[in-house]
């Protein structure tokens, strides 16, 4: 990959994220084919960090795997499952194996996950992650001793356009931003009218925002979702037209409206790029992309 994630970022090119969803075990082959599938038609790949607080192959194996194919990892780390200590150490691990970007994450509720006996840390939220990140830039940790060795990350955050009330989103976007986030990747959207505006605000501060893209396979994902996913709201029209869609051919209609809102969100310049999240579909990125017009990194 030629560019870094920052040099893109800052190239004033559209920005095509995805996402890599590691396994539940040691067999890691699955992973890699979509690395490889993917690595060189985006300009950054995230690796989910126990996504749903469910126990899988930690993101920073993903992003070394990113890494040896050539590609641009973006490490995820939720402060649910470790205290600063623990924080710090992967991230200084994370540099020294050419891990350049971070999305920082508070995480998923424990009860909500496979292991509801665990116990949630929670010591540093979102906001307090990115902070610690900027410290740890300075060549201290966050006990105020010196690092023998500093780190220099692109560091991002997210959040939620469609939350209802939106209010305490827009709080939480300022700290972030205010914390020395770089960019925002959002949760799902779908309707582009509501995201437009949310962008007219946004552009008010210097952060680069890619818009969230989860792809629809069926109707019924889009009902659940609206249903059970605070913060996530498919339009009816969205729904019915995947309920019209002949037997077999829901998942290429989701392919289709993904690569129509990321064309329509590419042409009218309303954000700085996509992230792509297929969940569990990466292997169709690629048809998304083409859907969309693009051929590979927002060309």
């Amino acid at each position: 990959m030629a560019q870094s994630l920052k040099e893109a970022l800052n190239s004033g090119k559209f920005v095509i994220t995805s996402e890599i969803g590691p396994p539940k075990g040691t067999n890691i082959e699955g992973m890699r084919h979509h690395i490889e599938l993917l690595v060189d038609k985006v300009d950054g790949l995230n690796v989910t960090d126990h996504q749903s607080s469910v126990m899988r192959f930690p993101s920073i194996g993903g992003c070394i795997e990113i890494k040896e194919h050539g590609g641009e990892p973006i490490l995820q780390m939720t402060c649910r499952d470790r205290n600063q200590m623990a924080l710090q150490a992967d991230l200084l691990f994370s540099y020294t194996r050419g891990i350049r970007n971070v999305l920082c994450l508070t995480g998923d509720s424990i009860v909500v996950g496979d292991h509801k006996e665990a116990k949630g840390v929670f010591e540093l939220d979102s906001v307090q992650l990115l902070k610690a990140i900027r410290h740890m830039e300075s060549g201290k940790d966050l006990g105020g001793n010196d690092l023998d060795g500093a780190v220099e990350f692109c560091a991002g955050a997210i959040v939620t356009p469609e939350a209802n009330p939106i209010e305490p989103q827009l709080i939480k976007f300022e700290k972030k931003i205010e914390a020395g986030a770089e960019f925002i990747q959002t949760q799902a959207i779908y309707d582009l009218d509501n995201f437009a505006k949310f962008m007219d605000y946004a552009r008010k501060f210097q952060v680069k925002i890619l818009a969230g893209i989860v792809l629809l396979v069926s109707a019924r994902m889009a009902k659940y979702m609206n249903a059970n996913v605070p913060g996530i709201f498919v339009p009816q029209n969205l729904i019915e037209e995947l309920e019209a869609a002949p037997k077999g051919e829901a998942l290429n209609t989701g392919i289709a409206i993904a690569g129509r809102m990321i064309a329509a969100l590419k042409k009218d310049a309303i954000c700085d790029g996509v992230h792509i999240m297929a969940i569990g579909k990466e292997e169709v990125v690629p048809d998304i992309l083409a859907a969309a017009g693009i051929n590979g990194s927002g060309a």
